[in-house]
C-alpha cells in the first residue's frame, strides 16, 4: 500500500496482490460490466527482465483485445491465465519492431498450445498486411509440420488483416474501438486507441510525441495510459540519444496531455529511460500534475467501473 500512496489515495484505489499460482483471483468474467486492463509489457526495445516489450490487454464484456505484441507478450498473457484461443483481435499501434516481434511466438506457440481454430482479426496500420504475408511465407515450414504432423487446425494459422484508418474500427458485444492518429514521426500513420464499452472507457496513447489529437481523442476517459520519455533537461541535439527524445513525450508534456484530457487515473507505460530513472519521473510528474497517476508495471491490472482500482503482481 505505501508504494502507491505518494500518488493515489486509499479512497480512489483498491489494492490486491495475487500470484502466479492464484488463477482464481485473476479471472475475469464474460459477464462482467467493467473494463479490465493489464499491462503485459511496459518496455522499450532494451531487453529488461522486468519490463517485458510493449503489449496491453483489454478484457471487455465477451471481447478479449491484444493492443502490440512486444517481446514476451505470450509469455505475460499465460501468467494471467488467457490463452490464444480467447483473444478476439490483435491492434497494432505501428510496425517498429518492439511492438510486433513478439507476433511470432504469439502466434506459431499460442495456436499450437491451444488448438486454436479460428483465425485472428488483426487491425493496424498500413503495411500490416505486408509484414504478416511475409511471416507466413517465412515460418512456412513451421506451419506445414503443425498442420501434417501435430494435426494443428489449419483455420488456426490464418489472420484476417484490416489496415485501418482514424475512426471507429471494431465495434462487437457492446465494445467499441476507436483508432486515431497520434504523432510518431517519421513512423506514418501511428495510431493510438480509445476503447468503449459500458459507459466506460480507456485510452492507450502508443508511441508518440506531444499530441493534440490525443488529448481529443483522450478527454473524460477513465483511464489514460501513456508514453513517457525520461530525459535531462540538458539533452543536447548533438547527444546521440537526442532522436529517440525526439521521438517521445516528455515528463512535462504528458502531465499537459493529463491536464487537458482530465482522466480518472493517468498510467505510463513505454518508459523510455535516457540517464533518468523512475524517481525522477514520480517527483516531476507531482510537480506538474495534481490528478491522480501511476508508473505502470508489468502484470499490472486496472478494473474500471465507476472508481478505478489497480492490481499488482507479486511473484510467491
Amino acid at each position: 500500500m505505501t508504494r502507491f500512496s505518494l500518488t493515489i489515495p486509499f479512497f480512489l484505489i483498491i489494492l490486491y496482490s495475487f500470484g502466479q499460482t492464484n488463477k482464481t483471483k485473476d479471472s475475469f468474467s464474460a459477464n462482467s460490466p467493467d473494463i479490465k486492463v493489464t499491462l503485459l509489457g511496459t518496455g522499450t526495445p532494451v531487453p529488461l527482465m522486468e519490463r517485458f516489450g510493449p503489449s496491453i490487454l483489454v478484457q471487455a464484456g465477451r471481447e478479449t483485445l491484444l493492443f502490440d505484441a512486444g517481446r514476451g507478450c505470450l509469455q505475460r498473457l499465460r501468467q494471467v491465465n488467457v490463452s490464444y484461443d480467447q483473444i478476439n483481435a490483435l491492434f497494432l499501434t505501428h510496425l517498429h519492431s518492439d511492438h510486433i516481434v513478439g507476433l511470432p511466438d504469439l502466434w506459431l506457440t499460442g495456436w499450437l498450445l491451444s488448438r486454436r481454430s479460428t483465425q485472428l482479426n488483426v487491425f493496424g496500420p498500413l503495411g500490416t498486411d505486408e509484414m504478416i504475408k511475409n511471416l507466413q511465407k517465412a515460418y512456412a515450414f513451421d506451419i506445414k509440420m503443425r498442420i501434417e504432423d501435430d494435426k494443428t487446425p489449419e483455420e488456426g494459422s490464418k489472420f484476417l488483416v484490416s489496415e485501418i484508418q482514424e475512426g471507429i474500427i471494431y465495434e462487437k458485444n457492446g465494445v467499441k474501438v476507436i483508432a486515431f492518429e497520434v504523432d510518431h514521426y517519421p513512423i506514418v500513420p501511428a495510431f493510438g486507441y480509445r476503447i468503449e464499452y459500458n459507459g466506460h472507457s480507456v485510452v492507450l496513447s502508443g508511441d508518440t510525441r506531444y499530441s493534440e489529437n490525443l488529448i481529443k481523442f483522450g478527454r473524460g476517459a477513465d483511464l489514460l495510459i501513456h508514453e513517457v520519455v525520461i530525459a535531462p533537461d540538458t539533452l543536447s541535439k548533438t547527444n546521440p540519444d537526442y532522436h529517440i527524445f525526439a521521438h517521445h513525450t516528455t515528463i512535462e508534456q504528458a502531465c499537459k496531455i493529463f491536464n487537458e484530457t482530465k482522466p480518472k487515473l493517468a498510467a505510463y507505460s513505454h518508459i523510455v529511460k535516457l540517464h533518468r530513472n523512475e524517481q525522477d519521473l514520480l517527483e516531476r510528474t507531482k510537480a506538474n500534475y495534481p490528478g491522480q497517476f501511476i508508473i505502470g508495471e508489468d502484470l499490472m491490472s486496472f478494473l474500471i467501473s465507476d472508481t478505478v482500482s489497480i492490481r499488482t503482481w507479486q511473484h510467491k
